[in-house]
């Protein structure tokens, strides 16, 4: 790949039309979640001419009490969020509710006026009151402020709009990006969509993402279109773009000269425009290369804008809204800056920039491959491999991937040989503008060079630093002809505004060479490799959680390139030695956290999964995860089923899987538009077979006794494919859990499992709807021969009258079960509590299940024949004094080994305390006691002690 240029002439150029298919912004089908908290989403469903309908409707409004009138001018060009937005300033309070209702009425659209309604109702508690906001007023300037303030839009615009001519990167590295019109229009206006749960615009607005992913792009693209006097038009706004690493190398400045500076230095502009605060549109950017540190002692910000003060204390006093509490703010930064400025910002709203959609990326693709069958072979090899697909997210490495491809392809290379993981793409890519000539001057060697570059990324991972400065370069051993090269090659950047600061031209090139430096041989060191300590490779392979690790990346570059066949491919395009000895140090410490359980993530997959699957060794995989006794997976995207299908089949003593699983598997469809050749799998069909591997584990791991499956949706198809994994002869589960799933995962497929897995004892189902055709179902199952489920335990699981008659006959069939629990199931309307299948039970536990003290005579009935029940919960039923005095005199008379009573909450009183002491004084089984939160007084606690003093056995009573 050495003829790799950097230069946009050696990319292809796409024809006009197709340069509109592509773009960073989501999906329709995910438009809404960027913004899922606005209010009036269903007005995005407008057709365009509902929309303009919806408009002259409004104009025609007649003014409420407290509201303005809405003129055509200010409506005239505004897309539908801006729409909202300008009810919502026009008609405070729940009078935007009433007019859109109304509208919605005129123009016959039913459904719209339930979902308004719905929504008014569901917001009014929290809406703010109905104060009317004056109307913006025009600022009084001089004709040569006026023609300033047109000279800085026209800059804008010539800056800005050249940007979205190319369709190519790296023409400019910080701005790539694929226009789509009709995304940005349903986009971009919904930046400052009135929120819930007050219904008002925010005020700072956050839009996350990963590197390269566009926020820089997004931010000039609003920057143009508000000098184009396309954003928010019926604003009064005064836009100012701001880059952190660019201002911080300014001197001592006050705000207003900041913002004179940008208006061709008048002053007194700048001043008419920042004592309107509320008028102001400040956006920031680049906070990754900010040097210098923010403020956080609140007496150090400043709130006077005529004040000269460092960039820093400028820019905390800006953020926490200490200086100019009224103007709109929109923060662009990456993922892993939000910890650090979170403690400053005041009510942030937050956006999240996903990148290249699934059939977004398909597209680019086939438009990046002229030729279909190139295209078929290149978009089924990246398919095939989820973490590769995954990082074609960000537009950038979506077309490094493709160029990389490309050029393997037309040298005839077998991909599949070539990339044996997504880290071989990166090998190949980068070795291609990494300069391989041994350089004379200063007799300085490739790998030196390469050391050098590899260290300087190293440092910056570990101490999360992406800007480097001379000194740094100097430490890692990089003169100014190293620097020089790396710029040429597109390896460096300069940073923005700072000619003597540097940064990676990308993260990921960062995170590769970071990785490289552990895997490079020097045969001239006493030790011929970098060593990875015990702390640093704890750091590598520990889960995000709800923190983003910065450090994922470059652990998956690791593991990638200790890939045996990545090595070689290192030595052969890199020209260097590679050395293999950190492969050992992964090794005894990755087995080190699972000796005992592993924590349990919070999103997807361990991160020790993704680096195993990257590394793709079977004998050092299973040598890893052989003694993985718990897994806790989140299935959302299908890079998650295919790492843990692979990840799974080599924990052969996993004995608990917790699955929360949201991805919908459905067979034969497919994820792009057009097919791709019949040589493999396609689409989520690739992904139902995946499925299939992952559930495998079911009847391959004859240790694994719990599944639990919490907070899913499953489709049918993945339904039908984990139940005949249950229901496989050398299957041996033992407990199985569903908490909060869907109603289609409790389906005949699944119920038939109780039945025809012989080893199954234990069956849980919480906060889940069981329909009526389900529970008849399983009512069938319970009463089968066959069925030897020994525990039942129902949960928020609200049922029928009928239904519950039906579970309680048919449990009686059931000679096996053992234990039975239900909470917050009420009974209070199936007041024959004696069709409890009781006789058989050791266990029972009817908490929160509105039992009274008639229903409590009727179970006393049914336990009269029980000799077998150890355990009884009553706990939160107002069973009163009444009830209790029941149960009390049934327990002095009862034959059953009662060992543990509990009756927490059960609203009596200390009459029943005497009756309580006989029991405890007569029955000598009883081993546990639970009276909570019951009022049985002073008095009540004495007799108790007084009985348990003089009981033969120890009670525990609480």
């Amino acid at each position: 790949m050495s003829d790799v240029s950097w230069d946009s002439d050696s990319l292809i150029s796409f024809p006009p039309s197709s340069a509109h298919s592509l773009s960073f912004f989501p999906s329709s089908s995910s438009s809404a979640l960027p913004f899922k908290d606005g209010v009036m989403l269903y007005m995005v469903y407008l057709s365009k001419e509902n929309l303009q309908r919806f408009k002259q409707l409004l104009v025609e409004e007649s003014p409420r009490p407290g509201s303005l009138q809405i003129s055509w001018d200010q409506l005239k060009t505004a897309r539908w969020a801006e729409v909202v937005h300008l009810l919502i300033e026009s008609f405070p309070g729940r009078l935007a509710w009433e007019v859109t209702h109304d509208i919605f009425a005129k123009m016959d659209q039913a459904e719209l006026c339930l979902r308004v309604q719905m929504e008014l109702n569901d917001i009014l508690p929290n809406l703010e009151p109905e104060a009317l906001n004056p109307r913006e007023t025009q600022m009084n300037l001089e004709e040569d402020e006026a023609d300033k303030l047109r000279e800085y839009r026209l800059h804008l615009m010539n800056e800005y709009s050249t940007l979205w001519n190319s369709t190519t990167w790296p023409g400019n590295h910080m701005d790539f990006f694929y226009q789509d019109l009709h995304r940005e229009e349903t986009f971009l206006p919904c930046l400052l969509l009135p929120r819930k749960p007050q219904g008002r615009q925010p005020k700072t607005v956050v839009l996350q993402g990963v590197a390269g992913v566009g926020k820089t792009s997004l931010a000039k693209k609003v920057m143009l279109e508000w000098a184009e006097n396309k954003f928010y038009a019926h604003k009064l706004w005064n836009a100012f773009y701001f880059h952190c690493q660019e201002m911080d190398q300014l001197d001592e400045q006050s705000f207003a000269e900041l913002i004179a500076r940008k208006l061709s230095g008048s002053r007194a502009l700048a001043s008419k425009i920042i004592s309107k605060a509320d008028q102001l549109l400040l956006f920031f950017d680049g906070f990754e290369e900010l040097t210098s540190t923010l403020i956080d002692r609140p007496e150090d910000l400043s709130e006077d804008w005529s004040q000269k003060v460092p960039w820093s204390v400028l820019l905390t006093s800006l953020l926490s809204k200490r200086m100019l509490p009224g103007a709109t703010l929109i923060i662009f930064l990456r993922f892993t800056s939000w910890k650090n400025l979170n403690p400053f910002l005041k009510c942030p709203s937050l956006i999240t920039l996903t990148g290249f959609s699934v059939p977004e990326r398909s597209r680019y693709f086939r438009t990046y491959f002229r030729n279909k069958s190139e295209a078929d072979e290149a978009l089924s090899f990246v398919m095939g491999n989820t973490i590769l697909f995954s990082m074609c997210q960000v537009p950038v490495i979506c077309w490094m991937v493709c160029s990389c491809l490309k050029q393997q392809m037309e040298r005839g290379a077998n991909l599949l040989h070539t990339f044996p993981n997504a880290t071989a793409v990166f090998v190949y890519f980068l070795s291609s503008l990494f300069p391989t000539r041994v350089r004379d001057l200063f007799n300085k060697t490739h790998q030196e060079q390469l050391k050098g570059l590899c260290s300087l990324a190293a440092e910056g991972m570990w101490e999360r630093r992406w800007v480097f400065n001379k000194r740094d370069l100097n430490l890692a051993r990089l003169d100014e002809t190293d620097i020089e090269i790396f710029l040429s090659a597109n390896i460096f950047r300069r940073v923005v505004g700072n000619k003597d600061l540097y940064a990676f031209a990308h993260l990921s090139f960062q995170e590769f060479f970071a990785a490289l430096l552990y895997v490079l041989c020097f045969p001239r060191r006493l030790r011929n490799f970098h060593v990875l300590d015990r702390f640093h490779v704890l750091r590598l392979i520990a889960h995000p959680g709800r923190k983003r690790n910065h450090l994922t990346q470059m652990a998956l570059f690791l593991f990638g390139l200790l890939n045996d066949t990545c090595a070689l491919a290192v030595e052969q395009v890199f020209g260097c030695k590679v050395s293999l000895g950190n492969k050992k140090k992964l090794l005894k410490v990755a087995v080190e956290p699972h000796e005992c359980d592993p924590p349990t993530p919070h999103h997807g997959v361990p991160q020790l999964f993704n680096c195993l699957h990257e590394i793709r060794e079977e004998v050092f995989v299973s040598q890893i995860l052989n003694n993985y006794r718990k897994a806790t997976l989140v299935i959302s995207r299908s890079k998650d089923v295919q790492v843990s299908a692979f990840c799974l089949k080599f924990c052969r003593r996993l004995q608990e899987l917790e699955l929360t699983i949201t991805l919908i598997i459905t067979k034969a469809s497919r994820l792009y538009p057009d097919p791709l050749p019949a040589s493999g799998p396609e689409g989520s069909d690739r992904c139902y077979l995946w499925w299939q591997d992952f559930c495998s584990v079911f009847r391959t791991h004859e240790s694994l006794e719990v599944l639990a499956v919490t907070n899913s949706t499953m489709d049918p198809d993945s339904v039908k494919v984990l139940s005949t994994a249950l229901k496989h002869p050398h299957c041996k589960l033992q407990k199985l859990i569903f908490r909060h799933v869907s109603p289609l995962v409790l389906n005949e497929d699944l119920i038939r499992v109780l039945v025809e897995n012989q080893y199954l004892r234990y069956l849980e189902i919480q906060d889940t709807e069981v329909r009526c055709q389900v529970m008849e179902l399983l009512c069938n199952a319970l009463k089968h021969p066959q069925c030897f489920l020994q525990c039942l335990r129902l949960e928020d699981c609200p049922f029928s009258p009928r239904n519950w008659a039906d579970l309680a006959r048919n449990l009686k069939n059931n000679v096996h079960l053992k234990t039975l629990m239900l909470k917050r199931s009420s009974l209070e309307r199936f007041e024959p509590c004696h069709h409890l299948p009781v006789a058989q039970l050791e266990k029972l536990s009817l908490e929160n299940c509105d039992l009274t003290s008639l229903s409590c005579k009727s179970l006393i009935s049914s336990l009269a024949s029980n000799k077998n029940l150890t355990h009884l919960s009553l706990a939160k039923n107002a069973l009163k004094d009444d009830g209790a005095k029941q149960l009390w005199n049934a327990l002095q008379r009862s034959q059953y080994p009662l060992q543990r009573l509990v009756l927490d909450k059960c609203l009596f009183t200390s009459v029943c305390c005497r009756a309580m002491a006989s029991v405890l004084l007569n029955n000598q089984t009883l081993r546990y006691l639970d009276l909570s939160k019951n009022d049985i007084g002073f008095g009540g606690i004495l007799h108790l002690r007084e009985a348990v003093r003089k009981r033969k056995w120890g009670s525990e009573v609480s």
